[in-house]
This record gives structure tokens, C-alpha cells and sequence, in this order.
């Protein structure tokens, strides 16, 4: 079985980091694979870090004449039997030929841009309901949800931040961004006296947040850390994670959190809202609430038992559902099922 995986994403973002995580985890599971990206220097090199050496291709608008020849030279060359697009524009580029096509959506995007696609793999069954809905054929709609990896770096050191060793600590690794809700999580922190939040990501909103911090009064507790490379020194450090966001189709951090064993306080956008089971393994809460969403927190610091429940029902969620093996053997077997149909369609025609 050979994959091609097609991304034509932006600089960073959770498909992005998704498309590494996924082509890197096939590779150590044996598949065969051949990665083609919109130009992005640390991305391939991320992946050849993998273990996959990427062939990178501009992926432009409409005065990009390139890119279609050189897809069509690389489909010639290598000889899929799978391309995997990621999103509206990859999708929008996918090669002619034989191949199976398939694209794999983490939105709520027109299916206009997937014409050219045989299926869809949609990481939330309410993305899979969206294009349903849109006209797309039931039986090439399939549910595909992501997996999370934990690191191995130990908790980062609190008094590196400026953070008191016994406080108890927030975090949100989110970009910085109005859809993520980070306000929301400004105006809570004004009702949770004596602790400290740490927002690990960076955006366009990195100013705002500032200035808002200052205006609530939080600013002294509140610490920015931007991008993370070592993702599980963060969570490892924290005492609850936080998952503010107004729009989230899907959202990894649940995973994470799971993952690193941390209880989780998310609010009720549609990925969260449709993966975690409240009370259970978190606490959900009504989006834009920031008056419920500290009560939750307070809730997770302060009632027995609650924080030790939340990560052992997290636990069992992730392990049974989301590790990297089990999102490989979904994958492995819907392909293989998706070409064995094909070869049964074709043997009837």
C-alpha cells in the first residue's frame, strides 16, 4: 500500500501539526509514504526528523501553474494507491489518476473544494453530519478522530515563570486568538484568587490579552509562555487544564490533557462538546461563561476526589480510543477496506 499525503496548510495551526504527527506515525508503523507540502522549511524538517523526506511545492492561487505539473509528475513517479489531502486547499489541488482520494477534514468546510475526493475522513461525527447535510454521500463520509502523544520532558520548573511552587496553576496551550476564548479565561482568573495561569501559544492576540490582563487586575499572575516545542513540560506542571474556546471543531488539547493525565475544564464548543463526557472525564461548561467556567475550576481545586476522577476516566478514555496506535490501525484499516471495495467495484463493472 502506497501514501501520498498532500498539505497545503499554514505556517502553524492543529492540521499542520496533525499532518507531521500522522505521516511520522505511519512511517514507524511500516507504511509506505511520500509527503508533499506547501514550502515550509520547519515542517520538513520535522518530518524528515521522522523519518520522511518531504517534496515541497508552492500550493498558490490562481496564477500558480506549477504546482499541478509537479503533483502530477510526483503521482507519475511514485504510483499511490492513496492520496490523503488535509483541507480545502490541498483537497482543491488533489492529482488525477487511479488512485483512491481522500480528504481528511478538521472543519466545517463547503464541499465545493472536494469534488476531486472519493471520501472524507471527518475527525468529529458532527463534521461527518455537516457534509452529510451539505449533499455528501453517507457511505464516503467516514468518522477518523485524532490521536495525541505525550512527550517524555519532565514538568517545567514553576520558578522559572515567576510562579509560586504551592499556587495553584492553570494552563492553556492555545494560539492566541479571539476564537480561543482566552478573555473568558482573563475575566474567570478575577474570581480565582491566588492562582496562576500560563498561556502557552502566541497569535494576533498577544497584545490584547496583555493589556486586558492589566485591566482585570490578573497581569501579576498571568504568564505567556508562546510556543512550546516541550508541550509536556507545561502540561506536567499544571494542576488543571482549561479549554476556553468559542469555536473548536475538534480539539487535541482534550486528548492531551487526558494523555498527560491532567483534569480537564472545557468549554461546550462543538469538539469538545461532542468527544468529552461531562462530569466524567471533565467539567464542561456554557462557552463565553466566565463566571461558570470558575466555578468549575474552583470545583477541580478544591472538591475531594474530583481532579483524581476526572484523570482516571481521562486516562481510560485515551487509552482505549486515542493513542497513536489505535488512530494507526484506523487508518490502516480504513484503507484497506476503502481499496478493497474499489477493486470489488471494479471487478463488477
Amino acid at each position: 500500500m502506497r501514501v501520498m499525503q498532500l498539505l497545503a496548510g499554514a505556517p502553524q495551526g492543529g492540521a499542520e501539526t496533525f499532518f507531521v504527527s500522522l505521516v511520522t506515525a505511519l512511517h514507524r508503523a511500516g507504511f509506505d509514504q511520500h509527503a508533499v507540502i506547501r514550502g515550509n522549511p520547519a515542517r520538513a524538517e520535522a518530518l524528515r526528523n521522522g523519518g520522511v523526506e518531504p517534496v515541497q511545492l508552492p500550493f498558490g492561487q490562481w496564477l500558480d501553474f506549477s504546482t499541478g505539473r509537479a503533483l502530477k509528475r510526483e503521482v507519475a513517479r511514485y504510483r499511490p494507491d492513496i492520496v490523503l489531502a488535509y483541507m480545502n486547499r490541498a483537497a482543491s489541488w488533489m492529482p488525477a489518476g487511479p488512485h483512491l482520494k481522500l480528504a481528511r477534514l478538521g472543519g466545517y468546510y463547503d464541499i465545493k473544494y472536494y469534488r476531486r475526493c472519493d471520501h472524507l475522513l471527518c475527525i468529529t461525527q458532527d463534521i461527518r453530519r455537516h457534509v452529510i447535510d451539505q449533499g455528501w454521500p453517507a457511505a464516503r463520509a467516514h468518522y477518523m478522530p485524532n490521536f495525541a502523544t505525550p512527550d517524555a520532558h519532565p514538568a517545567a520548573e514553576r520558578a522559572a515563570h515567576d510562579t509560586p511552587a504551592d499556587a495553584p496553576l492553570l494552563m492553556v496551550p492555545s494560539r492566541l486568538h479571539t476564537a480561543k476564548g482566552l478573555d473568558v479565561m482573563l475575566r474567570a482568573l478575577t474570581s480565582l484568587p491566588g492562582v496562576y495561569l500560563w498561556l502557552a501559544g502566541e497569535g494576533p492576540e498577544r497584545a490584547a490579552l496583555e493589556n486586558l490582563a492589566h485591566e482585570l487586575g490578573v497581569a501579576e499572575r498571568v504568564r505567556f509562555l508562546g510556543w512550546r516545542a516541550d508541550k509536556g513540560a507545561v502540561f506536567r506542571a499544571a494542576d488543571v487544564v482549561v479549554f476556553p474556546s468559542r469555536y473548536e471543531p475538534f480539539g487535541t488539547v482534550s486528548l492531551e490533557a487526558w494523555a498527560y493525565e491532567r483534569p480537564l475544564v472545557a468549554a461546550d464548543a462543538a469538539g469538545p462538546a461532542g468527544l468529552v463526557r461531562p462530569e466524567e472525564d471533565a467539567l464542561l461548561v456554557p462557552k463565553d461563561d466566565a463566571e461558570a467556567l470558575a466555578d468549575a475550576i474552583r470545583r477541580v481545586l478544591e472538591e475531594p476526589g474530583l481532579a483524581a476522577r476526572l484523570v482516571e476516566a481521562g486516562r481510560q478514555r485515551y487509552r482505549a480510543e486515542f493513542t497513536e496506535e489505535a488512530c494507526v490501525r484506523r487508518y490502516r484499516e480504513m484503507f484497506e477496506r476503502l481499496l478493497a471495495e474499489r477493486e470489488r467495484w471494479k471487478e463488477s463493472a
